[in-house]
């Protein structure tokens, strides 16, 4: 008797631990200039325009659409501008690639060129992220709401 209790409890922990939504996975797998743009008056600073490619993981038994993904771009704790993307699908336990277009603008060249010096000779550049993902998870024909908001570091 007690066997059983353990074993069904057992199996429905597993059963939870399987089908319980995990954060999908966002990388960075591409990075393209598109346009720059230098301003010198007021203040010199700089607008980037950007094309770049991600790679959305989903690591659940459940399929994936998302109605928008929006992942918000900062550098030392300054915003730089954000990346979004409307609707797409990633089927269970796959993977799925969204281009999206960055601006960045009004990058201030006097403050931000030290800090991003110094970071390229060290080999790496942290940029800071925070993406929002909406839309929904299916299992078969049901359909679940999904909202998810991912703050990570990504280093180039």
């Amino acid at each position: 008797m007690i066997t059983t209790v353990f074993l069904l409890l057992l199996l429905l922990s597993g059963l939870v631990y399987v089908f319980w939504p995990s954060d999908p996975m966002i990388k960075v797998v591409g990075l393209r200039l598109d346009k720059i743009r230098i301003h010198t008056l007021p203040i010199i600073n700089i607008d980037l325009s950007l094309y770049v490619t991600l790679r959305v993981r989903n690591v659940d038994v459940y399929s994936m659409d998302f109605r928008s993904l929006d992942v918000a771009v900062r550098y030392k704790g300054k915003r730089l501008g954000h990346v979004r993307s409307d609707h797409g699908h990633v089927r269970a336990l796959g993977s799925s690639y969204v281009d999206a277009e960055i601006d960045l603008r009004g990058i201030s060249v006097l403050s931000g060129v030290v800090s991003l010096l110094e970071d390229l000779g060290r080999g790496t550049v942290p940029f800071d992220t925070v993406t929002e993902v909406s839309g929904k998870l299916g299992l078969l024909f049901f359909g679940f709401p999904l909202k998810v908001i991912l703050c990570f570091s990504i280093l180039f």
